[in-house]
């Protein structure tokens, strides 16, 4: 009997050792990241930390070539940190005396680049430079750099924008009469005067361009009397080029007409009459600059911007009711020239 207790007695410690494995113990599972369906944010690249100067023959606020590296600046700051990129900028530098000393004192300052923007800085520019030779220097528009290491030069494709606008405005006029006021016959402005004219015969032959160089880049009263003796032509839609346009799209406002723009969006100026602009995006080859100097080359190379690489793009005005078929052709002429299906003919 005794014996059938004890084996009664281990018969149920078993069990209850059984039991007590058989339990599961709750297992914590790893925590497990989802995946994330937003794209990889691209940093910057790093660069060196720059104090640049420019000097430029206008104002900050002119709707042209000054505003356009203004911008270009402001737009560095925003991708790079005002902590990185630090900028200052003498304005209105009409004199070329005023501005040379100006470029002058800025290397001697110890800034690390001295933009001059304005192609009649040139000749100021190989003269300075070579005494500071670790000054990085850049100037435009025009592709040359004296052959000195420490001198960038940047130009504007602007005859591809200018062709755009060619041929919307050929679509838009109804006098059959276009206007175009030029400063001085060189650089950029021509380049651009003579696109647009190439974009508007290539869609209409027979239009009338009336193309008048002022000779001066920043007479805005003279622009407003040019544009009125185009006007009393039979011109309804015009263009032009450098600073002094505003007096030109002033008038041509006053009669009701379309005006089309470059170097900056004029539309802010104008919203009822600026159709489109080709703006330029200088930050484009000014990164090309920044990062060949933090890699030790301060200079010697030229750099064009364009349609095809951004520094160059064409700005539409939302407030312009611009006809489904004129939008189109200006979409077809951007693509045309940025894959080479559209040759521009220059004279």
């Amino acid at each position: 009997m005794k014996k059938t207790k004890i084996i009664l007695i281990l018969v149920l410690m078993l069990m209850l050792i059984f039991t007590a494995c058989a339990q599961q113990t709750p297992v914590e599972e790893p925590d497990v990241e989802e995946p994330s369906s937003e794209e990889p944010v691209e940093e910057p690249e790093e660069i060196e930390k720059l104090s640049i100067a420019i000097v430029s023959p206008s104002s900050i606020n002119d709707f042209a070539f000054t505003q356009s590296i203004y911008d270009a600046m402001l737009a560095l700051q925003e991708e790079y940190g005002e902590d990185t990129i630090d900028f200052v900028y003498s304005e209105n530098m009409f004199i070329v005396d005023d501005a040379a000393a100006a470029i002058r004192d800025y290397a001697a300052s110890g800034y690390n680049m001295v933009i001059a923007h304005g192609s009649q800085y040139g000749s100021s520019l190989q003269e300075i430079a070579p005494d500071f030779p670790e000054v990085s220097f850049a100037w435009g528009t025009t592709v040359d750099t004296f052959g000195q290491d420490n001198i960038y030069a940047y130009e504007a494709a602007s005859h591809e924008g200018g062709y755009v606008n060619g041929v919307m405005a050929a679509m838009l006029t109804e006098s059959k009469v276009i206007g175009v006021v030029g400063p001085v016959e060189t650089g950029d402005a021509k380049l651009y005067v003579d696109g647009f004219v190439a974009g508007v015969k290539a869609t209409d032959p027979d239009i009338e361009v009336l193309v008048t160089y002022i000779n001066n880049f920043s007479d805005v009263a003279l622009a407003a009397e040019t544009a009125e003796t185009q006007i009393a032509a039979g011109a309804d839609v015009m263009t032009g080029t450098a600073q002094m346009v505003v007096g030109a799209i002033g008038k041509i406002q006053e009669n009701g007409g379309y005006w089309f723009g470059t170097q900056a969006d004029q539309a802010d100026f104008a919203p009822d009459t600026v159709v489109a602009s080709q703006v330029y995006h200088w930050e484009v080859v000014l990164k090309e600059m920044i990062g060949l100097r933090s890699e030790g080359t301060l200079g010697g190379q030229s750099f064009v911007a364009n349609l095809a690489n951004g520094g160059q793009v064409m700005a539409f005005n939302p407030n312009i009711d611009i006809p489904e078929e004129v939008m189109e052709a200006a979409q077809a002429a951007i693509q045309g020239i940025i894959d080479g299906t559209i040759t521009i003919e220059l004279p």
